[in-house]
């Protein structure tokens, strides 16, 4: 079997979510599967490098220890604009898989008649005054062009099938659940005090902050976060904001400005993945105040790098979070800083939640998501 791939998204120099999850569920895939013939698609010329899963868990790293991947094809299509809709339906038109796979994107409007989308969320018909409009109308769009032209969906979690039965009225079998997972190899506990101390410094952040990671835009809830952080009042604790500027995002720096905590507070904006681990690991703990998810990959990874984790109880992230979360309201501002206090000052609740972080991050890998990918794949 064919199986076609859009990596458009996989090869971004500086992956969020979304193209994360495309590039490691193709690693993974790639790992377990010498069966299936995979033809990815790009938008430009990209190292077969890139999909080696040298980052994943033991089994998938003996795979990679085979003979080079002698079922795997990069089809660059470089085109200028509209490379979905033209470029890869021209593509899908003349020399179709059996199969294609959309894990982060959009379904080109020609495409097999056996087509898979992933849909990662549906946070923008949940909080629709969280994005512009055009991104609402675009979002809209796309997403009821997926549901309709797929013959099936993977979802990120049972929030998001749920979502997708009630909100664009899919049928339930028409959508399995495939969980994201985490860089097993990568984020581990940083145990070396002076390299979590070189990524302090490289980032000018002290030894006493709670840490956030995510796009800035309203969606994340960070304004919330900064009047809950200011209500804290510990000494000479930072809260340190790790993400890229999204949209609608002036209103985190003006909330930050008129409460007078911009000594206090740090932006970093992106942040590799490479220095995640030990960023992570000097933490007091994460907090995610997201309003809605469709999974949230950080709070794995700190569970896994054994920092304290406590976020919101909406959406996914009782899911993925699982006992090992402190979980708060997240339009309660005292809620919200009621949980940090709790996490930053109760030594027992601490160990409790770095005890169950890493018991909870257990139960998820790619090599799982993979099979359970391709379980549906094959079925197809």
């Amino acid at each position: 079997m064919l199986i076609g791939i859009d990596a458009s998204r996989a090869t971004s120099n500086a992956p969020t979510g979304t193209e994360t999850y495309s590039r490691e569920l193709i690693r993974a895939l790639l790992a377990l599967d010498r069966a299936n013939t995979y033809r990815l698609y790009t938008r430009e010329p990209v190292s077969r490098d890139l999909f080696l899963p040298t980052s994943n868990p033991s089994t998938l790293l003996r795979a990679s220890l085979q003979p080079p991947i002698s079922n795997l094809q990069i089809r660059a299509i470089p085109f200028p604009r509209l490379w979905t809709h033209l470029r890869l339906s021209f593509e899908m038109l003349t020399r179709p898989p059996d199969v294609l796979f959309v894990p982060a994107h959009v379904l080109p409007p020609l495409h097999p008649r056996r087509a898979i989308v992933t849909v990662h969320d549906l946070g923008h018909l949940r909080f629709p005054e969280a994005h512009p409009a055009w991104q609402r109308l675009y979002h809209t769009w796309s997403l009821r062009w997926n549901v309709r032209a797929a013959c099936h969906i993977f979802a990120d979690s049972e929030a998001t099938r749920a979502d997708l039965v009630e909100l664009c009225r899919v049928a339930p079998e028409k959508i399995s659940v495939v969980y994201p997972a985490y860089d097993a190899q990568l984020y581990q506990p940083v145990r070396d005090a002076d390299a979590i101390e070189r990524v302090q410094a490289r980032y000018r952040v002290g030894k006493d902050y709670v840490l956030t990671i995510g796009t800035l835009h309203p969606r994340k809830n960070y304004t919330r976060l900064i009047e809950a952080f200011g209500k804290l009042q510990i000494a000479n604790c930072e809260l340190v904001i790790v993400g890229k500027r999204g949209w609608l995002y002036d209103s985190i720096f003006a909330r930050a400005q008129s409460l007078h905590l911009q000594s206090r507070i740090s932006f970093l904006d992106y942040v590799p993945a490479s220095d995640l681990p030990a960023l992570i690991s000097g933490a007091r703990l994460l907090a995610f105040p997201s309003l809605h998810e469709g999974f949230g990959l950080p709070v794995l990874e700190a569970q896994a790098c054994g920092t304290p984790v406590v976020c919101s109880m909406v959406s996914s992230l009782p899911e993925a979070a699982g006992d090992a979360a402190l979980f708060f309201d997240p339009l309660d501002v005292d809620a919200i800083a009621g949980a940090m206090r709790r996490a930053l000052t109760d030594d027992a609740l601490r160990a409790k939640l770095i005890a169950r972080g890493f018991d909870n991050v257990k139960r998820f890998s790619w090599e799982s998501s993979a099979r359970a990918a391709l379980e549906i794949i094959r079925k197809i």
